[in-house]
């Protein structure tokens, strides 16, 4: 299994929203929104009101994330929040069914255009046995519907086993049971499933399923699975069944629906900050109230959606993030059936509750005072640069907006981090793997890069059997480890980085994303982005992990020293690359190389502290 996070912020993003940046805090719920959308979607097998449960979730996000104490767990609690407003919807959901028992068909019945299982074969393009593993979570008890959601996303490498167990409230080692038993259950459905559509079928299981209404239940895979098992033709059918865990692994989530993203945040200007209203009454459906306030560009304010939900405002929600800053500033407004927050999520004491009578709006002297806001230090979480220092360093740096640094180094002497960026630390070489060392990465952060290049004489030079033996001492630091990150040939058939995958995986080491590094000779510029492109897609097809493309320019190296393109194609490859790199799903970090501009480094963005380049100014823009 892979790692997990693949679509989440990183720290120094997750901090500058708690800070109050809006574009930060912009960024932490897009990135949050496929994660939660997927959790609710497949909990709620596809139900109708699974936008609402979303837009729910990412309302209790910003509304608590400033007192969130460890913005390393972020992804945690952001899984805990979700599963809660689940269990909070299938309360809602049951005491409506008390309430009015011929309300049961209704509630108990999927959207038939939203079934998560359909949805994941169609837009994931499912075949074969993913296919059948994907049709036989419909037969799953409703119960494990909310285990299955967390399951799935820690078999594609989205979430660990620690962050399910905590998500449901359990040990790890009850959670194992549990989804053993779930994946028992799961592969006799895929015996069913296969030989339901065998052609030709079995002959004897027509008569078996004569009564059935086709409808996938629990009830009927037990009934089916009896059949499967004792029947010599249906046997014959699920022999070359593979394990569920190889066929998931590498699955990206499931994209988000056009209704969620579409409208995905634009912050360019400040956005005034909502008044306060007074909550409605408790109420199952759509709530009743006063008219809910504007964000002042025709969207709905986030306090307005934290009062009155419609459904099918996930857009509204998501677009109307820039007022949540000055929102949560002023009040935090909680209905009075909200459940009191977790201990890790709870408001912080100097917020008050803002509770107003909607037919009395206070004075304008009454009103808190809106806060200006906080401009963006950053302008992409993923947007990084390799650094060495040099005058003016630490101010280049900050001038670049880059949201993520490195050094090939576990430290960063003379260096300051700018608000909102995080540092990476590397283990460059054999000779780093030392106590010291790896206590100085463990302390810098939650990821971990591996071995430069390894692959080259001048750099790491390092065998395969070498890295793979030093491995385990990485894993201990219990960080998110990189691959070693060769110069070349990531995607070849027994190339180094294939052969330590392949090491890897024989030992049993944990490898949680791809760490590459491409140059190219080409200097036209479609030409260079396409071949960086082809590249990285080949490395996730062999891989299917998360990459980090931590060193790349247009750069041609030869006997004769490199050679650069001009600043202005330098420049128009970086806008362009840079782009595209935006739209791959499985990159999840980009860095230039680098920080740097001098006459032999002539890729740089920085002539001194203030002072950029071409390619400086391009990367400033990029995202």
């Amino acid at each position: 299994m892979s790692s997990a996070g693949r679509a989440l912020p990183d720290v120094g993003l997750v901090v500058a929203a708690r800070q109050g940046d809006q574009r930060a805090l912009d960024d932490v719920v897009t990135a949050s929104l496929p994660l939660v959308y997927n959790i609710v979607g497949r909990a709620l097998r596809g139900h109708a009101d699974v936008d609402d449960v979303v837009q729910e979730t990412l309302v209790r996000v910003i509304r608590y994330l400033p007192a969130l104490n460890d913005p390393a767990a972020y992804r945690s609690w952001l899984v805990a929040i979700t599963i809660r407003q689940v269990r909070d919807w299938e309360t809602r959901r049951r005491v409506a069914l008390n309430r009015d028992a011929g309300l049961d068909a209704i509630h108990n019945v999927p959207d038939p255009a939203s079934d998560f299982a359909g949805m994941t074969i169609l837009r994931l393009g499912l075949t074969d046995q993913r296919r059948e593993v994907a049709e036989a979570t419909r037969w799953l008890d409703p119960d494990d519907q909310e285990l299955l959601s967390l399951w799935w996303l820690e078999e594609t490498g989205e979430i660990t086993r620690n962050e399910v167990a905590d998500a449901l409230g359990l040990s790890p080692g009850h959670v194992a049971v549990r989804i053993h038993r779930m994946k028992e259950q799961i592969q006799s459905a895929r015996a069913v499933v296969r030989a339901l559509r065998a052609r030709p079928g079995c002959p004897e299981l027509g008569a078996v399923t004569a009564e059935w209404d086709g409808t996938p239940s629990s009830l009927w895979r037990k009934r089916l699975a009896r059949h499967v098992r004792d029947c010599a033709f249906c046997v014959r059918l699920g022999s070359t069944l593979l394990p569920i865990d190889r066929l998931l692994a590498g699955l990206p989530l499931l994209p988000l629906p056009a209704g969620l993203g579409a409208h995905l945040p634009n912050v360019s200007a400040p956005v005034a900050a909502a008044p306060a209203v007074a909550p409605p009454s408790p109420a199952v459906g759509p709530a009743a109230g006063p008219t809910p306030p504007t964000d002042g560009g025709g969207g709905q304010s986030v306090v307005g959606l934290a009062v009155n939900r419609p459904r099918g405002l996930v857009p509204s929600l998501v677009a109307g993030v820039a007022a949540a800053v000055l929102a949560i500033t002023m009040a935090v407004v909680i209905q009075p059936d909200d459940p009191p927050a977790p201990s890790w999520a709870a408001p912080p004491s100097a917020v008050p509750t803002a509770v107003v009578t909607p037919s009395v709006a206070p004075p304008p002297s009454a009103r808190p005072a809106s806060k200006a806001p906080v401009p963006p230090v950053i302008s992409s979480a993923r947007k990084g640069v390799g650094v060495w220092n040099f005058a003016g360093a630490s101010q280049a740096l900050a001038n670049s907006k880059a949201g993520w640094y490195y050094t090939w180094g576990t430290q960063h002497p003379g260096i300051s981090t700018p608000r909102g960026a995080t540092f990476v630390p590397m283990i460059r070489s054999a000779e780093n793997v030392t106590a010291t060392e790896l206590a100085r990465a463990r302390a810098a952060g939650p990821y971990l890069l591996t071995f430069n290049e390894p692959d080259l004489p001048e750099q790491a030079n390092m065998t395969v059997e070498q890295a793979l033996d030093l491995w385990p001492q990485l894993m201990a630091t219990g960080s998110r480890l990189g691959s070693p990150a060769v110069a070349w040939g990531g995607p070849d058939p027994q190339g180094w980085l294939d052969r330590f995958m392949t090491g890897a995986q024989a030992r049993g080491h944990r490898v949680d994303f791809i760490t590459l590094h491409w140059f190219g000779a080409d200097f036209t510029t479609a030409t260079a982005v396409a071949q960086l492109r082809q590249y990285l897609q080949a490395v996730y097809q062999r891989y299917r992990k998360p990459i980090w493309l931590t060193e790349f320019a247009l750069i041609r190296f030869g006997a004769g020293g490199s050679q650069f393109p001009s600043q202005e194609q330098q420049a128009a490859f970086l806008t362009a690359a840079t782009a595209m790199l935006g739209q791959l799903p499985y990159l999840q970090r980009y860095a230039w190389f680098g920080l740097p501009a001098t006459e032999k480094d002539r890729s740089g963005l920085f002539r001194d502290g203030t002072e950029a380049t071409a390619v400086g100014r391009a990367f400033q823009a990029a995202r």
